[in-house]
């Protein structure tokens, strides 16, 4: 990974901004989990990866995770915070409210990966994984 000089202060960021970054991060995980699960066919892999990098996915796992109580105190309030940003965009394929929720689960996977939280993102990737692959 590239290095920088200047530290980018997650707390500060807009929540916008920390789902941008937490989407990517998503994006390279989900590849990632899905060539090592032996899916390797292009058309096969965008269609597994859509279940979890959905909006309506992101937003089961949320919840699930919600009810669970898996989110400390300062996860839910970046969750909230993505939650409740105004992103400008109106989603085409699922409504307002679950687009939502997703945007605030990105939010703090961003949150995590600028905080160099690496251990907990993974758990929560981990976790967001067994929710998705739990249908």
């Amino acid at each position: 990974m590239l290095l920088y000089d200047k530290k980018v202060d997650e707390k500060q960021l807009n929540s916008l901004a920390l789902a941008y970054m937490g989407d990517a991060v998503l994006e390279i995980y989900v590849r990632r989990h899905l060539l090592y699960s032996g899916k390797v066919k292009p058309n096969q892999l965008h269609r597994e990866a859509t279940k979890y990098v959905s909006a309506k996915g992101q937003a089961k796992v949320v919840h699930g995770l919600l009810e669970k109580g898996f989110f400390s105190e300062e996860e839910i309030a970046v969750l909230k915070r993505g939650r409740n940003a105004k992103s400008g965009t109106i989603p085409k394929n699922t409504d307002v409210q679950t687009y939502r929720y997703s945007t605030g689960f990105e939010a703090v996977l961003g949150y995590l990966y600028l905080a160099k939280r690496e251990e907990r993102l993974e758990e929560i990737i981990k976790a967001a994984f067994s929710i998705i692959e739990s249908k």
